[in-house]
């Protein structure tokens, strides 16, 4: 039995013309019907789907029809949906409503607007996380969508209608709001658990979560105002700032702005965590190490960067009114930064900022014993500072400190021996001084030739100049300069060895190799 009635097969041959159609016919004639329309959608969802598409529309049913060599059919080619009435009377019987167009009202219409010609434009939606005022972003006022009457004023002022587009909101998936969630959930509440340490390694290897980074900033800005009294939380976040800048991933230049003040709060903050048994002086230590980690890696970018960060520290450092916690974790921030910065802005405000520390460091006149700890760690991180300053200095002259092998000199066949005390250690080298040294000193002239100590080096980018190739060249002078400047690289040495050993005494000799602390012994 065929799916097609023969009552429709009668209202198709009304719809045509022939009025006294017999039931018989119509019952013969509906299987036929049926096999031509299967015939027609089968050919038109092969058109359908050879298009790479999986909705069947009127385009394909007429492809079908041209392919069976039949006319296709005319008014189904509009996008629109298809509206279907209810004929009146007939439950099962739908029409298609088609309103009827008068041509006089189309010709009098007015013409539409000529359409613009399609162009590409391109314009920055941010730099570096600022928007630029241009007229393709959207302003300031535009984030919030203003009043009816703003509306009506405009629309009175400029005689047109404005469109006002609001900024697109950013969305998320659910699969990285889910992510966010968690990790924010365990670094408040679980910050030592095992799954929040395999969090912080997701943090750090994870390529797809560059869109978290902006609400990462702003969660680790808002818990570290907030959590100052709490230390584990306050080690958890520093660590997912850690994950984060360990991530090869993501772009987070822009969002330093938000989180290098996070890190220094935790660097010079007068307290951190709410027990007096907490470790905050660890967490000192780690904070300026990745400040200075920040510094190094996006100092190229931020070309102010390391500047406003060592003003900041040397600020707290050389701050009386300061705690002492807060000089313990500026002089730390200082240290981690190098031993330049130690060298140039620790060093000659040492001996005033000791004469300070001193009294608070005896017993005698502190009697409040968590001050006087918190003196001695001040105390031991200038030393470690110092001492490390040092040690690089006595690196590059290894030859300083030794002890000699000969007593003197011997130029041209004579001895010249040295007859001041202080001069003894750097004089007396005649096998240790470097090649530029031996030409100075035994140079054809047959004397030592006196030396300027205010030699102006210019040349090679290390401050010693190369020598020239040419026959015409005279190493003579180049070496004296030389000598003078390593001479007076040794001096300032010893010089600061002398000042160090005067203001911490034999604490200094434990960053001094083992080799060179035999000239003491």
């Amino acid at each position: 039995m065929s799916i097609v009635p023969k009552e429709t097969i009668a209202v198709i041959a009304q719809s045509i013309g022939i009025a006294n159609l017999s039931s018989d016919v119509a019952l013969a004639l509906a299987p036929d019907v049926e096999y031509r329309l299967r015939e027609i959608m089968q050919e038109a969802i092969k058109c359908m789907r050879h298009s790479k598409r999986t909705v069947l529309t009127a385009e394909d049913v007429n492809s079908a029809l041209s392919l069976r060599n039949v006319e296709p059919i005319y008014g189904f080619a509009s996008g629109d949906p298809l509206r279907f009435k209810r004929a009146v009377g007939h439950k099962d019987l739908f029409y298609i409503d088609d309103r009827d167009v008068d041509f006089k009202e189309v010709i009098d219409a007015p013409l539409p607007k000529a359409p613009l010609d399609t162009a590409v434009v391109a314009h920055w939606l941010a730099i570096e996380g600022v928007q630029p005022a241009i007229p393709e972003n959207a302003p300031v006022e535009a984030i919030v969508a203003p009043s009816e009457n703003k509306k009506s004023e405009n629309s009175k002022e400029d005689g047109l209608l404005v469109d006002l587009k609001l900024p697109v909101k950013h969305v998320l998936s659910r699969e990285l709001q889910l992510y966010f969630d968690k990790i924010t959930e365990l670094t408040v509440t679980r910050p030592e658990s095992i799954l929040c340490k395999e969090a912080l390694v997701s943090l750090a290897v994870d390529s797809g979560i560059h869109p978290l980074v902006p609400y990462f900033s702003y969660f680790i800005a808002d818990e570290v105002a907030r959590s100052l009294n709490d230390l584990p939380i306050l080690f958890a976040l520093m660590r997912v700032v850690r994950s984060l800048l360990q991530n090869p991933h993501i772009h987070i230049e822009p969002y330093l702005h938000q989180l290098m003040p996070s890190i220094i709060t935790c660097v010079v903050a007068k307290r951190l965590g709410s027990k007096i048994t907490d470790n905050h002086w660890e967490l000192r230590d780690f904070s300026a190490n990745l400040a200075a980690s920040v510094c190094k890696r996006y100092g190229h970018v931020y070309h102010n960067l390391q500047s406003r960060l060592t003003k900041t520290l040397i600020n707290a450092f050389l701050d009386p009114s300061k705690a002492l916690t807060q000089h313990y974790g500026a002089i730390q921030g200082l240290a981690a930064l190098g031993t330049s910065v130690v060298r140039l802005l620790v060093l000659p405000n040492l001996e005033p900022y000791l004469q300070l520390l001193h009294p608070e460091m005896q017993l005698e006149k502190q009697k409040n014993e968590m001050k006087r700890k918190e003196a001695w760690r001040v105390y031991g991180a200038l030393l470690r500072a110092a001492g490390k300053c040092l040690y690089d200095r006595l690196k590059l002259f290894p030859g300083l400190l030794s002890p000699p092998r000969h007593p003197g000199w011997r130029i041209n066949g004579r001895v010249a021996t040295s007859h001041s005390n202080k001069r003894m250690s750097s004089t007396n080298l005649s096998s240790q001084q470097p090649p530029f040294k031996k030409v100075a000193a035994d140079g054809p002239t047959g004397a030592m030739q006196p030396i300027a100590m205010t030699a102006n080096l210019q040349g090679a980018p290390d401050g010693f100049p190369t020598r020239s190739s040419g026959k015409g060249g005279s190493v003579a002078p180049k070496g004296s300069a030389v000598l003078a400047q390593a001479w007076k690289e040794d001096l300032d040495a010893g010089r600061l060895l002398a000042s160090l050993f005067q203001l911490f005494g034999e604490g200094v000799f434990s960053f001094i190799q083992p080799v060179e602390m035999s000239f003491f012994i």
